[in-house]
């Protein structure tokens, strides 16, 4: 008795929705062309398309006596910026970057070692709220909120002065180039506040890297006698390396292009932010502007050249 052999395709379904889904099972290439045409559009025209335009306008220059732009192709835009005082502008951003960078990796750290280590549980969804609630508040009121703390009437000053420590506070305000007249209206201040609200951002890529550290390589490294100092330089650090890099490239590009920190609180020297957006809005100088802009680019992308050789992209 011969069984009528069974399709090995069911047949197509009809209507034009069963046509099309057939045509992506046919061809599943089309409907990931389909899928990321959208998202390629909008990352080529809209953000590519405007860092283009962005480009060619620091290639043009503000005319002295008119203040229109000079739509012809030179580099004294960019001559501009070697300027004792716009150098400075870029010195001071890069310098503020770059310690807010190490003072978070050293506070983060610990932090995340305890967390990757020995918080289990419950204690370790304690952990990521704590890290992740001061993300969910409004950046703006958390900055108001550093402003009144460091103020001279502010909590701060009221801690030192009842522990009879105001003499502290004074000499560390004394001191050239970092100091003020309070920690809101200083480089002081400024820091601190970048070091807080950055912080979630270094902790959370390193103690992701530190999960992923072998306890068994620890335990052998005891076992060969080194001490807890070797171990860490030899064992932990390296391979904590990546997280603190992939953190460190946070926290180092959102301190190079902010400028509402500085803003509000510290002096009235300008960071690169403060430049971009007094040179495009009071001065209406848009090709200097432009070309304060292209310098934390270039500097970024330095720097992830070298994030990507130290491994830190796997860490994200």
């Amino acid at each position: 008795m011969s069984v009528a052999a069974s399709p090995s395709i069911l047949p197509g379904r009809g209507g034009f929705a069963g046509a099309l889904s057939d045509s992506f099972w046919r061809k599943p290439k089309l409907l990931l062309f389909l899928m990321l045409t959208p998202p390629l559009l909008w990352l080529g025209i809209i953000y590519i398309g405007s860092l283009l335009a962005l480009l060619l306008q620091s290639f043009f220059s503000i005319d002295e006596f008119s203040g229109m732009v000079n739509y012809e192709f030179t580099l004294a835009t960019y001559a501009e910026l070697l300027r004792p005082s716009n150098f400075d502008i870029i010195l001071r951003t890069v310098t503020m970057a770059a310690a807010v960078t190490i003072a978070s990796a050293a506070v983060a750290f610990p932090i995340a070692y305890y967390a990757a280590r020995y918080a289990q549980g419950k204690w370790k969804a304690l952990f990521y709220l704590g890290i992740m609630l001061p993300l969910w508040s409004s950046y703006l009121v958390k900055i108001y909120a550093w402003k009144l703390i460091l103020a001279k009437e502010g909590i701060l000053n009221w801690a030192f002065e009842k522990l009879h420590l105001t003499w502290l506070l004074d000499g560390i305000l004394g001191l050239p180039v970092v100091g003020g007249n309070s920690l809101s209206v200083s480089y002081i201040g400024t820091f601190l506040v970048f070091v807080y609200i950055w912080l979630p951002y270094m902790i959370l890529p390193t103690q992701a890297a530190l999960e992923r550290v072998p306890g068994n390589l620890i335990e052998a490294s005891s076992d060969l006698g080194a001490t807890p100092a070797q171990a860490f330089r030899t064992v932990i650090l390296p391979l904590a390396l990546p997280g603190i890099v992939a953190g460190s490239i946070f926290t180092f590009s959102l301190t190079l292009g902010d400028y509402i920190i500085p803003q509000i609180i510290g002096s009235s020297r300008l960071f690169i932010g403060q430049a971009v957006y007094t040179q495009q809005g009071t001065a209406g100088n848009i090709p200097l502007a432009a070309a304060f802009s292209v310098v934390p680019i270039v500097i970024m992308g330095l720097y992830l050249w070298l994030a990507k050789r130290q491994g830190a992209f796997d860490a994200l």
